[in-house]
C-alpha cells in the first residue's frame, strides 16, 4: 500500500516555513500531495491560481510531489485522493493544541486517516501566512521568508488585495 499523504493549508503565500516541512516530510512518503484549500472565512491575498502555480513551479523536478484546489472537508480530499495521512506544521505549542482538535475531528470522521505533526526548524517559527501578508500589505520586505519563484513573483506582479 502506498503512503499518501496530504499537507493542507491555505498557503497565502507559501513560505519557507511551508517548503521546510515539506522537504522534511517527503522521505516519509510515496506521494505527498500540497492541497490549497478554499477557505470560505478568509480573505486571500494572492489568487488560488497563482498560489497553485508557485507550488507547482517549486516542486517541479520532485516526482513525488503532487497540488491540487481543494472545496470543503480534508477528509474527503483525503479519500478522492487516496490519502491515508495528514501532514501539519507546528510552530508553537498553542498550534499543537488547535491542530490536535482538527487531527481528532477528523480521525472521527475518517478512522483511516492519520495526522502527522512536524515541528519546524527554529529559524521558521515566526514564519506565518498572516505575518508575510502584513508585511507584504504595508509594503515591506517579505523576500527572507518567501521561496524564490515565490518572492520574485511578487517583487514583478501587482498584489491581489
Amino acid at each position: 500500500m502506498q503512503r499518501i499523504c496530504l499537507f493542507p493549508g491555505t498557503f497565502d503565500p507559501f513560505t519557507l516555513g511551508h517548503k521546510d516541512i515539506i522537504d522534511r516530510a517527503l522521505p516519509l512518503f510515496d506521494k505527498l500531495i500540497i492541497g490549497i484549500g478554499r477557505n470560505t472565512n478568509k480573505q486571500a491575498m494572492f489568487s488560488e491560481e497563482k498560489r497553485l502555480q508557485w507550488i507547482r513551479e517549486i516542486y517541479k523536478d520532485e516526482l513525488k510531489i503532487e497540488a491540487l484546489i481543494y472545496d470543503g472537508l480534508t477528509v474527503d480530499c483525503c479519500k478522492k485522493v487516496e490519502a491515508t495521512f495528514i501532514l501539519r506544521g507546528i510552530r508553537y505549542v498553542n498550534d499543537f493544541e488547535y491542530e490536535k482538535a482538527i487531527a481528532d475531528m477528523n480521525r472521527s470522521l475518517d478512522y483511516h486517516v492519520e495526522t502527522i505533526f512536524l515541528t519546524c526548524l527554529p529559524q521558521y517559527t515566526s514564519v506565518a501566512s498572516t505575518l508575510v501578508r502584513d508585511v507584504l500589505r504595508y509594503g515591506g520586505d517579505a523576500s527572507q521568508f518567501l521561496p524564490k519563484v515565490v518572492a520574485e513573483s511578487i517583487k514583478t506582479h501587482k498584489l491581489i488585495t
